[in-house]
């Protein structure tokens, strides 16, 4: 006998359905400055972050760090998912001994375009013999009630980068721990894989060679081939990760779990390292920061946060 009654189980979907609504207004976010030349790659680098503006030049210097691919995709447990933009851009500082401290910009290191499961909540729950998921599956006919949309976001500040792996294969580039959003209004607004304390991490590295090429550049992003400013661009590479764990979903169904079990059942979750992958296509990188940090010590983070500054449109 069910232990939710029809009358309940009746108001707790119309509480969803009305919930998800809300949820798929989303709300508004600044827009990204748009950068001059050289420049324009970095319009999320954390330079004004009190640990950058602090590097000297000497024992510490600064750079941004940005990659982003136009396409690929992901693979949690038993589900792929067709992905679309990424960007990741981080601050790095690195230190006189070789190690380095990474700076995530305030928003977040890692912004990507929501994604489309395939099936929706009809192949990723449906049917079911559970009678709250029976009386989901029943109002799934209306095709913006099913669709689901995953979107990757930031949980943490990235670590362990490594600028050499960056033009190497098979070395991880860095760590970044994220979640991922799972979006429908019946699934409510907390819906996720991985969480804060609990993330996913992704160490992708190169699988195939990049080109690499290196530019200087005037402060305000302009081209100088004797400018104070370099880039490396580090371009084309496919890269992968096949070796993150996946914990289940949680938070599914009006904050409450309610439908946690039905979506780790259908999607294989929790999958341990090998059963996920993630490809991240056409991969385009940059590094930039000062040719000659030492020049302007001790005020090589203001010098770099000036010059990005005045590359702003």
């Amino acid at each position: 006998m069910s232990l939710v009654s029809p009358r309940t189980r009746l108001a707790t979907l119309s509480a969803l359905t009305a919930l998800g609504a809300f949820v798929s207004a989303g709300t508004a976010t600044a827009a990204a400055p748009q950068l001059n030349g050289s420049w324009a790659p970095f319009d999320r680098c954390p330079v004004d972050a009190p640990a950058m503006l602090a590097a000297d030049g000497l024992d510490r210097s600064t750079q941004c760090v940005s990659s982003s691919s136009a396409g690929g995709s992901i693979r949690l447990g038993n589900t792929t998912v067709v992905t679309g933009r990424t960007n990741l851009q981080i601050g790095v500082i690195q230190n006189a001994d070789g190690t380095n401290t990474v700076v995530p910009p305030p928003a977040g290191s890692l912004i990507a375009d929501s994604a489309t499961v395939p099936g929706g909540l009809l192949g990723l729950m449906c049917p079911s013999d559970i009678p709250f998921i029976t009386d989901i599956c029943r109002q799934l006919s209306d095709a913006n009630l099913n669709k689901i949309t995953a979107t990757v976001e930031s949980v943490g500040t990235p670590s362990e980068f490594d600028q050499i792996a960056g033009v190497l294969t098979d070395m991880p580039i860095v760590r970044i721990p994220v979640r991922i959003h799972l979006q429908n209004p019946f699934l409510g607004s907390n819906c996720y894989i991985g969480t804060k304390s609990n993330p996913i991490v992704l160490r992708p590295s190169n699988l195939t060679s990049p080109d690499f090429s290196v530019e200087r550049y005037d402060g305000d992003g302009s081209p100088n081939e004797e400018g104070d400013m370099s880039r490396l661009n580090i371009l084309g590479s496919t890269q992968v990760d096949r070796t993150f764990a996946v914990p289940g979903a949680s938070g599914c169904g009006l904050g409450l779990g309610l439908v946690n079990g039905a979506v780790n059942l259908k999607t294989g979750l929790p999958a341990a390292s090998g059963r996920n992958s993630i490809t991240l296509d056409n991969t385009q990188t940059y590094l930039t920061g000062l040719y000659a940090p030492g020049v302007v010590a001790p005020d090589a983070g203001k010098v770099f946060s000036r010059n990005w500054h005045s590359a702003v449109k």
